[in-house]
């Protein structure tokens, strides 16, 4: 998630990856997409590769504001105590997606309830059923970071669904899922003080300003 360009797998009907211009061939499985995108992750160490509507995603190691950003982030979750007996603070934590058979997620930041080891499913990933919040800082993947993965998080219901854009300069908050989009849909500009639904299990307020400010990157 750096100055790279998000690199997009698909699998058509011919049975071949498609990597930019290059075919390979894979083996095929029970899990093909899956196999292939662990053969990516250990390749490509700190590269984040996911599955989204049937295609592998991968993404360059995310830059030092984002990572700032991020962790600005977490500490209003930290400090109202949502990280303990009841809820976690997990970043990168796989996304098990019901949009297809092998689709996952990987959030930059969610909130789970502290049972979710009792969710998992398969690859490291949990079940939708378990999130509570799922966080991104976008990146080089913008499209993806507020595009598909809206789709996405809305059809697991994932009730609320953060958005920081940096190329914008704007926080979203998106809530109330609703088939592949959420019903709610709220835009905030540095300046503004954002407070998350109390539904998440505490009162959080962001300060976009600063949020935004930590995650700029520096001027070349």
């Amino acid at each position: 998630m750096g100055g790279l360009p998000t690199v997009m797998l698909s699998t058509p009907a011919h049975g071949r990856h498609v990597m930019s211009a290059a075919s390979v061939e894979r083996s095929h499985g029970d899990r093909p997409l899956i196999a292939e995108a662990n053969r990516l992750m250990d390749r490509n160490p700190g590269y984040r590769v996911e599955i989204i509507g049937g295609r592998i995603r991968v993404s360059p190691p995310r830059d030092g504001p984002h990572g700032a950003a991020l962790t600005d982030l977490m500490v209003p979750f930290l400090s109202a105590g949502l990280h303990g007996a009841e809820s976690k603070v997990v970043q990168g934590i796989g996304l098990w997606l019901p949009s297809g058979v092998e689709d996952y997620a990987i959030p930059d930041l969610s909130l789970l309830d502290a049972d979710y080891r009792d969710h998992y499913i398969e690859n490291n990933c949990y079940a939708p059923v378990c999130f509570r919040l799922v966080l991104e800082v976008t990146s080089s993947s913008w499209k993806t970071d507020v595009r598909n993965k809206v789709k996405a998080y809305a059809g697991a219901k994932i009730p609320v669904h953060v958005i920081v854009d940096r190329k914008h300069q704007r926080l979203h908050v998106l809530t109330d899922p609703a088939g592949d989009d959420y019903e709610n849909h709220r835009s905030y500009s540095p300046g503004e003080v954002v407070t998350l639904p109390a539904a998440i299990g505490a009162e959080i307020t962001l300060d976009v300003g600063e949020i935004l400010k930590a995650g700029e990157k520096s001027a070349t």
